[in-house]
């Protein structure tokens, strides 16, 4: 039976830790990794009942190894995908999140790049605005008082210290555009930032949609969030 246990534990742990790389390398569909982190959930918490049935009526067979490396395959391939469906029962499932409802950025340089994403590059409409503000009520419009041209370099350079592709710059109309790329999955998210003149103050907003997923696990709206600290930084605020 500690063999057996083994098996399904690291069975587990493969299910959940295999599709990210898998599907990053275009090796599976999103949907089949998905998939695969929900069977890893219920595979083990399966190795976890067999351990406690061995524990229980076969004590003698348990190895403090075996078991200890069970319980951690176990944990990380319950741990992982139960965060994530925690995670998507808290946030609305949108993934176009934007400092201005009214008038979203418009994504230019980008948009060619997403012509094959399954979520268009246009705004994703007054619904997704209404599950925003409930959300996030917090992120709107910022204001600066430095210049446009200034803006325009501290974004780029607060692009740069996260660690994201520039992809376009447009100083005379204020544009910044850089995409995000997830680490695990390869996901690629796209920022982008415009900057307005408003008498003497300058209005920033700042937009982030994922290419792919109904649901962005709250993904773009702390990514907005990690920018403006990140400028704020940068500009000394």
């Amino acid at each position: 039976m500690k063999i057996l246990i083994s098996m399904i534990s690291l069975i587990a742990f493969l299910l959940v830790a295999l599709p990210a790389p898998l599907y990053r390398f275009g090796i599976v569909e999103l949907e089949t990794a998905f998939t695969g982190f929900k069977f890893g959930l219920f595979v083990g918490i399966a190795a976890l009942v067999l351990l406690a049935i061995q524990v229980i009526f076969k004590r003698k067979t348990v190895s403090l190894v075996s078991a200890a490396i069970a319980v951690i395959f176990s944990a990380i391939a319950i741990a992982l995908p139960f965060g994530m469906m925690t995670t998507a029962k808290n946030v609305p499932p949108i993934h176009d999140i934007s400092t201005d409802l009214v008038n979203p950025p418009k994504f230019v340089a980008i948009a060619p790049l997403r012509a094959d994403a399954p979520n268009p590059v246009e705004y994703a409409g007054a619904e997704a605005a209404e599950q925003q503000r409930t959300a996030y009520p917090d992120l709107q419009t910022l204001t600066y008082s430095q210049s446009t041209s200034e803006l325009v370099e501290a974004s780029k350079q607060a692009i740069a210290n996260l660690g994201w592709e520039l992809i376009n710059t447009d100083a005379d109309k204020g544009i910044i555009e850089a995409t995000d790329t997830s680490t695990w999955f390869g996901f690629k998210d796209d920022v982008v930032i415009r900057v307005t003149d408003n008498n003497s103050e300058r209005l920033v907003d700042i937009r982030s949609k994922s290419r792919v997923g109904k649901s962005d696990l709250g993904k773009n709206a702390a990514r907005i969030h990690t920018l403006v600290d990140e400028l704020d930084g940068v500009l000394g605020k």
